[in-house]
């Protein structure tokens, strides 16, 4: 399975950056994260970190849950991650923000996995239903989250007191 979510955000590549690897921030302005944690916290954005999100489906929500190895490389200004626990244990999922002209970024997230352990029907669950209902689904969200951020730190000159994404009921 492999899936690629892009947006094009008006802001500076190193504020989106900067807003992709602030994990721990999600939740303040992602209403469909519950949490991001780190269990164990090597450096910036580095470390093993624990995340739980929602779903959507209609009024509904899916709970999901992983935790992963997360590096990160400010000069590519890319985040990586290797799921280590989950349902989707073993995906590869790389952010990377390259910049564009008029202070415009172009933020890309691609999660490669080969599905769960499941015989006969691991890598089509992975392909036909993980990856397009639950991984690009979430990732186009949180995509979506970050981007707009961005725009709110580019536009204001702000990196503190984010304005969260408005939950809906």
């Amino acid at each position: 399975m492999r899936t690629v979510d892009e947006h094009v955000a008006r802001a500076p590549a190193d504020v989106c950056f900067e807003v992709a690897a602030d994990v721990e921030g999600w939740p303040r302005i992602l209403s469909h994260y519950r949490w991001v944690r780190f269990t164990r916290r090597d450096g910036y954005a580095t470390g093993l970190v624990e995340m739980a999100a929602w779903r959507s489906f209609g009024p509904l929500g899916w709970p999901t849950w992983w935790v992963s190895e997360m590096t990160n490389d400010r000069s590519r200004r890319t985040v990586s991650y290797t799921h280590v626990r989950g349902i989707t244990t073993g995906m590869d999922v790389l952010w990377e923000v390259v910049p564009l002209a008029e202070n415009s970024s172009h933020i890309r997230i691609v999660h490669e996995w080969r599905g769960p352990p499941w015989p006969l029907i691991g890598s089509f669950a992975a392909s036909a239903v993980i990856g397009p209902h639950f991984v690009s689904a979430i990732a186009g969200r949180t995509l979506a989250g970050v981007a707009r951020e961005a725009e709110r730190r580019a536009a204001t000159g702000s990196t503190d007191h984010p304005v969260p994404e408005v939950r809906s009921t």
